[in-house]
């Protein structure tokens, strides 16, 4: 079986992500890497970090040194640190470019670094991250997925202002989501049958209507469905316990109600290799967990491990997406 084809989109030319694909090129991997993006970005990201650094062609074969590239021109060739909108249009075009070749069938994954979402905004295209962008080409519903070596925490929202959250957890948008992550840990993590953690909303979950109501007239209603349908849910849990170690050991998945309910957590447990993951895609999606970090861009003292665990975690889900077809 030939290694998967993955697309790896360096992010903001400006911060880390192309200095990280160059350290990538330095390795060997599983998977052919080849690179959407301004070959004059990767190659003075090269220079700062004095590695070397040979691009090639798309169809090229990738190697410790040598990255295959699909030339993407930024529009100005900006400094370390100092993001330009007018490169806008050209991160946004290598993501979706990468995207396309996963959707046509060229690529089986896609990488992503990081982006700068206020200088995408200045740059004149309306844009609030790349797992919606993607959601819009891809036409599906998908849902957000952190994970490192020690736990993997799905949201039920994303970036909403607390006030907000409640509200945006519905009985319909709650078991789609569960649905998607569901499936999402049987094709792409192959686990035959999942079970998900489905924390709770309000402190104690609720207390049993005391601290809260959402527990009782949406959560538990839309688990108790769903679990006439076959699927393993515990909950809802209080989220001050579910994360204890033993625990965790127990379940395949985590589902957070919101953004900072769950992310803490994992982050505690494991920033260094925590990637981020769209699920619900005809593709692996897997991008990395952190910023541009546009202070440090060009000193090379970025760490690359967000990356590695990124790359690495693509190339698994795109060898399990592959073998479930070759099963049929």
């Amino acid at each position: 079986m030939s290694p998967p084809r993955l697309a790896l989109v360096p992010g903001e030319p400006a911060g880390v992500g192309p200095e990280l694909c160059v350290r990538a090129a330095q390795r060997a991997w599983d998977a052919q890497l080849v690179a959407f993006a301004d070959p004059d970005v990767l190659q003075r990201a090269a220079a700062a970090l004095a590695l070397p650094l040979r691009l090639v062609a798309a169809d090229g074969i990738a190697a410790p040194g040598v990255l295959p590239v699909v030339e993407i021109r930024t529009s100005v060739q900006a400094p370390f640190g100092t993001p330009d909108p007018r490169n806008a249009a050209s991160v946004i075009a290598a993501l979706q470019r990468g995207a396309g070749a996963c959707l046509d069938g060229s690529f089986d994954g896609l990488v992503t670094g990081p982006v700068h979402k206020a200088t995408i905004n200045e740059g004149g295209i309306a844009y609030t991250g790349t797992t919606e962008l993607l959601a819009a080409q891809a036409g599906r519903d998908v849902v957000m997925m952190l994970a490192n070596d020690i736990v993997r925490v799905a949201l039920a929202t994303t970036h909403l202002p607390l006030r907000a959250v409640a509200d945006a957890i519905t009985p319909d948008g709650l078991a789609r989501t569960l649905r998607i992550v569901h499936a999402a840990l049987r094709a792409d993590f192959g686990i035959a049958d999942p079970l998900v953690a489905v924390l709770g909303l309000n402190p104690h979950a609720g207390e049993a209507g005391h601290l809260g109501h959402e527990e009782i007239d949406v959560i538990t209603p839309v688990l108790d469905r769903l679990r006439r349908e076959g699927l393993r849910l515990e909950g809802p849990l209080p989220a001050d316990t579910a994360f204890l170690p033993a625990k965790l050991k127990a379940y395949d998945a985590v589902l957070a109600m919101y953004h900072d309910q769950g992310l803490p957590v994992l982050k505690y447990s494991g920033f260094e290799r925590a990637v981020n993951l769209t699920l619900g895609l005809p593709y692996p999606r897997v991008a990395v967990d952190h910023g541009t970090a546009l202070d440090i861009a060009g000193r090379g003292t970025a760490d690359p491990s967000s990356l590695f665990a990124a790359i690495e975690r693509c190339t698994q889900l795109a060898s399990t997406r592959s073998a479930q077809v070759r099963r049929g």
